[in-house]
């Protein structure tokens, strides 16, 4: 039984550098544990870190250093004792000598044990995988990219508006909808975008944002496709296609800070990151019409050896960038690359044609460097009524679903654009990860709906 006695003096690992000298209680889980006859070391963690408590024979009873010893992986347990710092310690530079055991919960054939297990396994067993130290690190870093992005764009004047998750209609193309029924038998769909709400709201306030989960019913296996995601969505009257760039790359920059600030420990000894190229995140971004860029994936193509990599990596004007023609391209760069200028015919009906070429649209990604590709898609939305009517019949979609839209190009239309940003792509690409799966708690994929 926990008692208010054992709650007394109550620390957190986190703020274990503010008890030096004192005699602190931490209630947590038992990460793994060390010892001998007359000493154990145990790890504990308690969510908010991790440190070794350290248990001499001698400072306890004889059947409080047996509960000890006998202590399994992850049972939940309350330590006390005296903080002390000590530079060599692992985790966070300081130890507790402890003076008390308490065993709150039992841990029976942990799972997860130190040996190696596939990833299956452990996306098995992903609620208790979040409790290793590298999950803590990953979460805790997607969790400051989310704080970065809401104090970039509230410190400049940028409004939330929440997005409703269930629509009527598509946003990036009916193929890839979540269908639902609604009452009425009425159809609805998981939201692609919140996009299309954000530019009523934008048309509102001059300048806002969205943040939420959205939904792509992709059947696609690759290691930077999620059938749930969470996007952050700015959406700013008045803009152009050069204004929003401007804004994310200065944006993207900001977010870049913050997580090396306040993460560069986790990402360099937990995660094993190199920080050279993420140091070297400063304003001016290189930049590339798609023209170019086709240009340089065919060059990049002619030096590959493998022929089914050399397959993958065909393009002719027109055709969209793949994973593997931005994983090659963003290699030849320090620093996330923009490419403008894509193919009107790859892009949604909403982003406005180029008056001076329509065959392009005002559009652009950032693809982040070292292979992870892009980031942020954006560009200028079509504000011109009767072209807007044109691409809704074009690309066969129901425009009265769409009157609501085309509203804000009947009273008052304006220039205006937007971008989006992937959280999990951002996160994927900071800590360095091969799959977007390990960058948000509970990852949906097309096999993965469990737990």
């Amino acid at each position: 039984m926990i008692t208010n006695e054992l709650s007394k003096n109550w620390v957190r690992i986190s703020a274990i550098a503010d008890h030096v000298g004192q005699e602190i209680t931490l209630k947590g889980w038992l990460y793994n544990k060390r010892g001998s006859g007359k000493i154990q070391f145990l790890q504990m963690r308690d969510g908010s870190g991790f440190m070794q408590c350290v248990l001499s024979k001698q400072d306890v009873s004889e059947e409080m250093f047996e509960l000890a010893s006998s202590l399994t992986q992850e049972s939940s347990i309350i330590l006390s004792g005296i903080v002390k710092k000590d530079d060599r310690a692992p985790f966070c530079g300081h130890e507790l000598q402890v003076t008390s055991v308490t065993l709150v919960g039992k841990s029976v054939d942990y799972p997860i044990a130190k040996k190696e297990h596939g990833d299956a396994f452990l996306m098995d067993h992903r609620h208790l995988w979040l409790r290793s130290r590298r999950q803590h690190a990953i979460l805790r870093i997607r969790a400051t990219i989310i704080r970065a992005i809401r104090d970039y764009f509230d410190n400049h004047d940028f409004l939330l508006v929440d997005s409703p998750i269930f629509t009527p209609n598509a946003c990036e193309g009916t193929s890839t909808l979540f269908e639902t029924e609604w009452f009425d038998e009425r159809k609805a769909y998981l939201s692609q975008s919140g996009q299309l709400y954000q530019e009523a709201t934008a048309m509102a306030f001059g300048k806002t944002y969205c943040f939420g989960p959205t939904f792509r019913a992709e059947k696609s296996k690759t290691r930077r496709h999620l059938n749930e995601f969470w996007m952050v969505e700015p959406e700013v009257a008045f803009m152009d296609l050069e204004g929003d760039m401007q804004l994310a790359e200065d944006f993207l920059c900001y977010v870049v800070e913050v997580v090396l600030n306040k993460h560069e420990k986790d990402l360099t000894e937990i995660l094993e990151r190199d920080l050279t190229i993420l140091k070297n995140v400063k304003k001016p971004f290189p930049r590339l019409s798609y023209d170019e860029a086709v240009l340089m994936i065919q060059e990049i193509q002619k030096e590959v050896t493998d022929e089914e990599t050399k397959k993958l990596m065909h393009i002719e004007w027109g055709m969209d960038f793949g994973s593997p023609h931005e994983t090659e391209l963003t290699k030849r760069f320090d620093k996330p690359l923009i490419v403008y200028g894509f193919p009107s015919q790859v892009k949604a009906f909403y982003m406005k044609k180029d008056p001076q070429n329509p065959k392009v649209a005002k559009c652009v990604d950032i693809l982040a460097p070292e292979g992870y590709g892009e980031i942020i898609g954006g560009g200028e939305r079509e504000d011109n009524l009767e072209f807007l009517l044109k691409e809704i019949e074009k690309h066969g979609l129901n425009q009265n679903d769409l009157e609501w839209f085309l509203d804000l190009r009947r009273y008052g239309s304006v220039p205006h654009a937007g971008f989006g940003l992937g959280v999990e792509r951002t996160v994927a690409w900071l800590c360095g990860l091969h799959h977007v799966r390990e960058t948000i708690a509970f990852a949906r994929t097309l096999d993965r709906l469990y737990p």
